[in-house]
């Protein structure tokens, strides 16, 4: 499902670029990698691809074969509006880049967190089992001592009350020896 919606994303760009390609080429304006990139809103790299930058180079010699000759050695070839035009596609072009090379860091950042989380998962699980092996062992222990200790506590009632019984048999034997005397 992923894949083809992937599949269906990139032909969508793909049919983006050639669209912007035509409209360049129909225009008159001057075909580049990077104005494609900006008017279709996909990546200059996918302008370098196979099957769109053929289409580029073909529009390119198209544009080269019907133009103008080039100017005579005293005419200037740029204007400053061409160049700023050019500085600011590129500067735009350098924008797209890194907002895409951040998106990729933090995608790249993201599978890389759910591959650790995922290796560790062994891990927790075998800890999982080792704690509630220690776990019962530990309730075991305390129902054990619990009841040692119930037992203890009823022992110690037992000896205590013989204890009374025998002090107290113990002052009648004085008290009728003294009597004797």
């Amino acid at each position: 499902m992923l894949a083809q919606a992937r599949r269906r994303d990139s032909l969508d760009k793909r049919q983006r670029a050639l669209t912007a390609l035509a409209a360049l080429e129909r225009d008159g304006t001057k075909v580049t990698h990077a104005a494609i990139a900006r008017i279709a809103r996909v990546s200059t790299w996918l302008t370098y691809t196979d099957g769109i930058r053929e289409h580029i180079q073909a529009a390119r010699h198209r544009q080269a074969s019907t133009q103008p000759p080039a100017p005579t050695q005293g005419t200037p070839t740029t204007t400053p509006a061409g160049l700023r035009a050019e500085l600011h596609l590129a500067r735009q072009e350098i924008k797209n880049l890194r907002q895409e090379r951040d998106r990729l860091r933090d995608a790249l950042r993201h599978q890389l967190g759910q591959q650790l989380d995922t290796l560790h998962a062994p891990d927790l699980t075998t800890r999982l089992e080792e704690l509630t092996r220690n776990n019962h062992q530990l309730a075991d222990q305390l129902q054990h001592a619990t009841e040692e200790n119930a037992a203890l506590r009823h022992r110690t009632a037992s000896l205590e009350e013989d204890l009374t019984a025998a002090r107290t048999s113990l002052r009648r034997m004085i008290r009728n020896e003294n009597l004797n005397e």
